[in-house]
């Protein structure tokens, strides 16, 4: 559309109006947010128990990786459809590996013919010698070959003309021989028929128990390599918790004892068993990993949030725990966070873990402080590490 040029002043005065405008709401907001202030970490009773945030998991859960490479030609369901231990869940291309194993079966016909010959002649030897010793090079005497038998076998040893029983002997060992030999070539191709079978249920991923798909990774198709993912099977029956506990409230936790549990979306707390306590901590966030298992009547599903009450004291006793300002909490993804004064003057990110609200507008801090810090409550918007307070309100 054509713009006059009459009709500009009226546009740039315009404009300009709604440039005082943006900049009075911008000086109503900026000094509202930027008054922020430094406080120190505060202590209260709130109770004999910390309240940690935990994830709802499997009891147990696998992923079933390629072991051949190939492609895709069956996968038996998607996700949440649920299988028998032993049942097909993917299976891959194997048309080389059945061509090579037609050929190994081939090998072993062979093998197992010349064994078999190797233990007739084996037989025919032992019990019907065909040695070639002096017997069978001396005319005889000109009687039937029974007598030839009978006498010069006899004098040939005598005349220096050959060793009757040795030569027996001798052929019966290479007979011998040849059996071991054809017996060690059938073995042969009875082990390469083992390894291409072994091969060929590699393409084959069968379920390790009971359960259900959680994740489908690859489709109908794919073309894969050893290794890579294919798809996460999970047996649900059974669920747990799991959740990172500081140190220093592990001591009050052991095997088999109840802890109130809250599922997302319920305001009545379950009881769940301890029934894993991991022997090393976290060297960087300082935790340990604990599980749970919840009751099988428990309303939840894989990845539900859950809420976990840690005993922080023997009973009757109630310790004074680090408290911040709910204000002074700033959450940038999944975890929450603090900025602290260093020793340098400078602002410093701090993530912490959350516990339960106190009615003074503060937040109990279960892990991430020690509680000699000094935190930035009301943080400016944009602020960052490094950043250096000028003033305190």
């Amino acid at each position: 559309m054509a713009v006059h040029r009459a009709d500009l002043p009226l546009q740039k005065k315009n404009f300009r109006f709604v440039q005082f405008i943006s900049a009075l709401c911008l000086a109503a907001v900026i000094p509202a947010a930027s008054a922020w202030t430094i406080v120190d970490i505060g202590y209260q009773s709130v109770g004999n128990s910390s309240v940690l945030g935990g994830t709802v998991i499997p009891y147990k859960e696998v992923v079933l990786n390629a072991q051949m490479p190939g492609r895709v030609t069956l996968i038996s369901g998607s996700e949440g459809d649920s299988f028998s231990k032993g049942a097909l869940l993917v299976s891959l291309d194997d048309d080389d590996l059945q061509a090579k194993r037609q050929a190994v079966l081939s090998r072993i016909y062979g093998a197992d013919s010349a064994l078999r010959n190797a233990r007739a002649q084996y037989n025919r030897e032992l019990w019907s010698p065909a040695s070639r010793d002096a017997t069978r090079n001396i005319s005889g005497m000109g009687v039937p070959s029974m007598f030839d038998s009978m006498f010069t076998r006899n004098f040939a040893t005598m005349f220096d003309a050959g060793e009757p029983g040795l030569n027996r002997q001798t052929d019966l060992i290479a007979q011998g021989t040849g059996m071991n030999q054809a017996y060690a070539g059938y073995l042969e191709a009875q082990a390469g028929l083992a390894e291409l079978d072994a091969k060929i249920r590699d393409t084959k991923s069968m379920a390790p128990f009971d359960g259900v798909i959680t994740d489908k990774l690859v489709e109908v198709g794919d073309t894969v390599q050893p290794g890579q993912p294919l798809l996460k099977f999970a047996h649900i029956k059974y669920l747990r918790v799991q959740v990172d506990v500081p140190v220093r409230l592990v001591k009050n936790l052991k095997l088999k004892q109840m802890v109130p549990v809250r599922l997302d979306g319920s305001d009545v707390d379950i009881m769940a068993r301890v029934s894993r306590i991991y022997p090393v901590a976290d060297s960087s966030r300082h935790t340990v990993k604990i599980k749970l298992d919840l009751p099988t009547d428990a309303v939840a599903g894989p990845g539900m949030y859950a809420r976990v009450k840690i005993p922080t004291a023997g009973q009757g006793q109630i310790p004074e725990t680090p408290v911040v300002p709910e204000t002074a909490i700033i959450r940038r993804g999944s975890l929450p966070s603090v900025f602290i004064v260093n020793g340098e003057g400078f602002a410093e990110m701090r993530v912490v873990r959350t516990g339960a609200r106190t009615d003074k507008g503060m937040v109990v801090i279960s892990s991430g402080l020690s509680g000699n810090e000094r935190i930035i409550d009301n943080p400016p918007p944009g602020i960052v590490s490094g950043w250096r307070p000028t003033k305190s309100k």
